[in-house]
Formats: structure tokens, sequence, C-alpha cells
């Protein structure tokens, strides 16, 4: 008798975005949208969520992307008592932001939006980045002049309109780092003015509020990152990224460890199946035909 093996069929899950194509038309955003899938798709690093595949139809532009069923790091940051996190957890957080940082910066790419909302918490309970729509690929030598970002992690260059290059990531990494600490950011205003941000934001980070429970050394990074001129901004100069990973904050951190996931996350999802998305806002889910957009006949995406 012949035995035939059986073989189990593999499922793999997905997570996907759609983009309202008429939104996509109104806002003039066909190149950002092109952008987006073309830099986000050649990223392959355990630290970026990977980017497969693009359809569409006559509604939708559609991104299949890896499925990460922890949430974004800004809900789960207020989700805890204080609306921050211990040192510990901040730091293991932060390391994962500057690998992704590192792998885009040596493939020449700027990210531009680097935010707790942009950071997705991998069912492992690793950090990813995502979200590439203000990412640009510039040569090592080029400034970039686009007003792009989210209002309180603009770097003061961008505010200036001097050119920026990759320095603006590590500005936004100090406020970053800042906010899971303290649990908002160094140039918040109580009314969300923009302007005031951006008159706070060009007083410095000296003008910011440290509190007392602030480490030293977490001064220290955070200053170091947010320093005015990006040409002495820590990441900026001569020993690059390295000098971040070397700063005294990061000492309790194994490197290593980490880009091999063999630090023990602070957190780790509790799922109940592939598909638990509990860690998300409940999307808006609208009945009416309002909400259904409708079709639209063009040309520019035809090579989705």
């Amino acid at each position: 008798m012949v035995v035939q093996p059986v073989y189990k069929e593999q499922v793999q899950d997905f997570a996907l975005k759609s983009m309202k194509k008429i939104e996509i038309i109104g806002r003039n955003h066909q190149d950002q949208i092109y952008n987006e899938r073309d830099l986000q798709m050649a990223c392959n690093s355990q630290f970026i969520v990977r980017l497969y595949r693009t359809f569409k139809d006559l509604k939708y532009i559609y991104l299949l992307l890896e499925v990460c069923l922890g949430g974004d790091l800004w809900n789960h940051l207020h989700r805890q008592k204080k609306h921050n996190f211990d040192e510990t957890s901040a730091k293991f957080y932060a390391g994962c932001v500057v690998e992704a940082l590192a792998y885009l910066h040596q493939h020449g790419v700027i990210y531009r939006d680097l935010k707790p909302e942009n950071l997705i918490i991998h069912t492992s309970g690793y950090l990813k980045l995502t979200d590439f729509g203000f990412a640009k690929k510039i040569d090592s030598k080029e400034k970039t002049y686009t007003f792009v970002g989210t209002a309180e992690y603009i770097a003061p260059e961008i505010i200036l309109n001097k050119g920026h290059t990759k320095g603006v990531d590590y500005w936004a990494l100090g406020v970053l780092i800042y906010e899971l600490l303290v649990g908002r950011t160094p140039f918040k205003t109580n009314n969300g003015d923009h302007m005031k941000t951006y008159k706070r934001i060009l007083k410095g980070i000296d003008q910011a509020a440290f509190p007392y429970f602030l480490s030293v050394k977490a001064k220290s990074l955070i200053k170091k990152l947010c320093t005015q001129s990006s040409s002495d901004r820590l990441g900026c100069q001569r020993g690059g990224i390295n000098n971040i990973k070397n700063h005294p904050w990061f000492a309790t951190l194994n490197w290593y460890q980490l880009t091999n996931c063999m630090i023990e996350p602070p957190f780790i999802p509790e799922l109940e199946n592939n598909f638990d998305t509990k860690y998300f806002e409940d999307a808006e889910c609208k009945g009416s035909q309002e909400s259904i957009p409708p079709d639209f006949h063009s040309a520019w995406d035809e090579d989705f």
C-alpha cells in the first residue's frame, strides 16, 4: 500500500488599506500615492510594515499590507495609567524606531512623519513603522523644501523653509522619546493652534518643561536630538545614527538582541484569533449611500 502524503495548506493573513479614488483626485494626491506605494513596497525591514501588493477598482485603491494586530503606539500609550511609559518600555520602542530610520536612511529615504500614530505594534510585540505618505527618496547631498509633517513633530528647518534632510527624522525622534516618557509632546499647546506650536518649536527645546521624573540621560538625548541647527543634531554628524545608538540613555539596550528579536517586548497583544482587532479604534461604518464613493473612471492609476 502506498501512503500519500497529506499537505496542509498554509494560510497567511494580511491587512487591506483602502483609499477613496475621488478623495485622492480631489486633493491632487496621485503622485503621493504612487510615491507611498513605491517606497514602502521596496522596504524589507522587520521594523517596517511590509507592503506586498496593490489593487484597484472603480471606487478605491487598495494596499495589501503585513498585518499587525497590536494597535498603534498612540493608543497603547494612552491606555497607560498616566499616559506615559517607564524608561525601559520607552527605550525598547525608541530602539525599534531607530532601527527603522537606520534602514530608511541607508537607502536614501527620509520619513518625515514620525509620530506614535504611525507606529504599529506587531503580534510579537515589536514595533513597526507604517504610512509612507510623506516619505521621500533624496540624494545624500540633496535638500528638499516641501512643508510636510505633523505640527508638533515638525523640525525648525521645515518651518523656516531652509531645506531639510534626514535630520528632521532625528528631531522627530527626540520629540517622540519625550512624548513616550512624559505623555505629551514638548511643544504642545492647549488649543491646538499650529502657529503657536511653530513658535514654540522655534524658541527651542530648552524652553520646554522637563518633568522632575525624567532622568539626566533622557534629557540629554532629547536635547541633543532637538537642537535648532540640524548640523549640530545627534545623528547628523560623522558617526551618523550610531551616535544615537551609543548615547548613554541606550546603554542598557542590547542592539544585537533587539535586531534579532531576542528581547521580550514590554507588551505582547493578547489575541483571540488572527482577526482580533480589539486594539484598534472601531472604524466608522455607515450604511448609507453617502459613505460609498462614486465610481471614478480615469487612467492615472493604471499601474496599480
